[in-house]
């Protein structure tokens, strides 16, 4: 399945054999430690500059109806945010991974994140489109 909106993300883990735990970090762009004046520019003109995880969580698909439903829930915190990465983690013998299960997996994604580990995960902006980095 192509995944180009957040719709499809929802639909594909509906598709999948086992259950599935759809995992989230939401990070906030910010200029880079020790940046260049070339950095600032570009972080100004909103190009460039590094993404913090700032908050993440973890949903059963079902708990999800739209991606509005996940920004609404995001905005309650009053953290604000730029890109949210998704991933999922597939249960076993039909039945979905706990939260207590994803909190490892979570842990991993923010840690990839924070070093720019990023092309296994997918990324949406706060309209829910895909976000390709190059």
């Amino acid at each position: 399945m192509n995944i180009t909106h957040f719709a499809d993300l929802l639909s594909a883990a509906a598709q999948q054999a086992e259950p599935q735990r759809l995992l989230f970090v939401f990070t906030r762009a910010e200029l880079p430690d020790r940046y260049s004046e070339a950095q600032k520019a570009q972080f100004l003109k909103q190009q460039g500059g590094a993404l913090a995880p700032v908050m993440c969580v973890d949903k059963l698909p079902s708990e999800l109806t739209d991606f509005a439903s996940l920004v609404r829930e995001s905005e309650k915190t009053g953290q604000a945010w730029d890109i949210v990465f998704a991933s999922s983690l597939s249960g076993q013998a039909g039945h979905a991974p706990t939260s207590e299960a994803a909190e490892s997996a979570l842990h991993k994604m923010i840690e990839s994140v924070k070093f720019g580990g990023v092309s296994a995960f997918l990324a949406f902006d706060r309209a829910g489109e895909l976000v390709v980095f190059h």
